[in-house]
């Protein structure tokens, strides 16, 4: 998943999902807690890879299966978007994020996540700099 897309909440905090987005994320998809360079956000994640955390986290000892680690799956939200594209956030989950009314959706790799508009601002001219870019293209191996 690549490119940012500017949405808005409607009055039932619901999203509409960008059409170059849809195929990737499938029928259903998943929301939760997220976290970037430090700054909360929300991931979507698809069902595929929703099941891959899952088999990992099961996988944990019981000892890890606590706290920090279960909060990314007690606060998920399994969304189905309606025949007009649109799903809903939870209030919790809006609140974690600090989104209000506009947002920024955007493409990371395998995921996406969801953004209030003016944190995402932040965050992108906070890292757009010649020198975390290139920090950036070194750590993917280009």
């Amino acid at each position: 998943m690549i490119g940012k897309y500017p949405a808005k909440l409607d009055d039932k905090n619901r999203l509409f999902v960008p059409a170059k987005l849809r195929a990737e994320l499938g029928e259903d998809f998943y929301v939760t807690l997220g976290v970037n360079c430090g700054r909360r956000c929300l991931t979507i994640y698809t069902a595929e890879e929703w099941k891959r955390i899952s088999e990992n986290f099961n996988n944990l000892p019981l000892s890890q299966r606590a706290g920090p680690t279960s909060l990314i799956f007690m606060n998920a939200n399994q969304c189905t978007p309606d025949k007009q594209f649109r799903f809903g956030l939870t209030q919790f989950l809006m609140e974690y994020a600090g989104i209000r009314r506009d947002v920024m959706i955007v493409g990371r790799a395998g995921q996406a996540e969801i953004w209030d508009t003016e944190e995402f601002a932040s965050l992108e001219t906070e890292n757009l700099t010649p020198e975390k870019l290139l920090a950036s293209l070194e750590a993917i191996g280009l």
